[in-house]
């Protein structure tokens, strides 16, 4: 026996109920193939929809949507990142530059370019990629070989390529023909002809020692040829395709660990630590 129904009059002006009808429409409240806006309000009633003022989100609560938004891009997870900046677009209460950053991505979503990275990689095909840089010149490289590589909080893919020239003076040429690319600069990616890199990425075989707290502390990474402790230091070689991440990560240690070897690499995080100093007043010898 179906329950009694009553009736419920409106008086509302005309645009109102376009504006009623609209959402219905939006959210597939439908009698037939007509929005509904009675059916509107009973989702209401029901507490089925939301309604009131937009959310507020705190700087940390920014802060972990934005980083998880890039994690959903480099990944290549496109439509979800979308949802994600969809969501804060249209039910966050947002700083205006935040709102249109986020905009941007929804109107002009990043294509997957690591599902195609990938799906070369697992081939062995090489492939090119068109890349612009920081200061928005565009790069080709002949990738010949890549892989993916997650270093401080977000995804980026390595490469070996044939490209040399737009390094002009390398501070490590064993490296030159390595490249670490960011998924959001990446423009695009198509296979091309010629032979896969077994050999993988070019290598600096780097000593690193690490003592007190760090002895026990220290978490193995994947590239670790070995890992010793011999008396109160705990003795790590790596294999390194990218300096540039091993000084950031020892810079965190501080006198925890030490770059012992090889001289280059010993020399250029030197050099950081007497700009720092120096940044800072700290009178350093010539």
């Amino acid at each position: 026996m179906s329950r009694k129904k009553e009736a419920l009059t409106l008086s509302v002006p005309p645009e109102t109920k376009e504006q009623l009808e609209s959402i219905a429409l939006r959210l597939g409240i439908k009698w037939g193939k007509s929005p509904s806006v009675s059916g509107l309000l009973v989702a209401i009633a029901q507490h089925r929809l939301d309604v009131g003022e937009p959310f507020t989100l705190n700087s940390a609560e920014v802060a972990a949507l934005q980083q998880s938004i890039r994690l959903l891009i480099d990944s290549g997870y496109i439509e979800q990142a979308r949802s994600l900046s969809q969501l804060l677009v249209t039910r966050g209460n947002l700083e205006a530059p935040l709102r249109q950053s986020l905009l941007q991505q929804v109107i002009q979503p990043t294509v997957a370019w690591r599902i195609q990275a990938e799906e070369y990689i697992n081939e062995k095909q090489p492939f090119l990629v068109l890349y612009r840089n920081p200061k928005g010149e565009d790069l080709a490289y002949t990738v010949r070989y890549a892989e993916i590589s997650f270093e401080e909080k977000r995804f980026y893919l390595e490469i070996w390529c044939e490209e040399t020239d737009d390094i002009k003076n390398p501070d490590y040429p064993e490296l030159i023909h390595n490249r670490c690319l960011r998924f959001d600069r990446i423009q695009s990616i198509v296979k091309t002809d010629g032979e896969w890199r077994d050999e993988g990425l070019a290598y600096l075989k780097v000593y690193l020692h690490f003592c007190r707290g760090m002895v026990n502390a220290y978490d193995p990474r994947a590239r670790d040829i070995s890992d010793r402790v011999v008396g109160d230091v705990r003795e790590v070689v790596r294999r390194v395709s990218n300096p540039f991440w091993l000084i950031r990560e020892v810079s965190r240690y501080w006198e925890d660990c030490a770059i012992v070897s090889p001289q280059k690499v010993r020399d250029r995080f030197q050099q950081k630590l007497i700009a720092l100093c120096r940044h800072y007043d700290i009178d350093i010898p010539d």
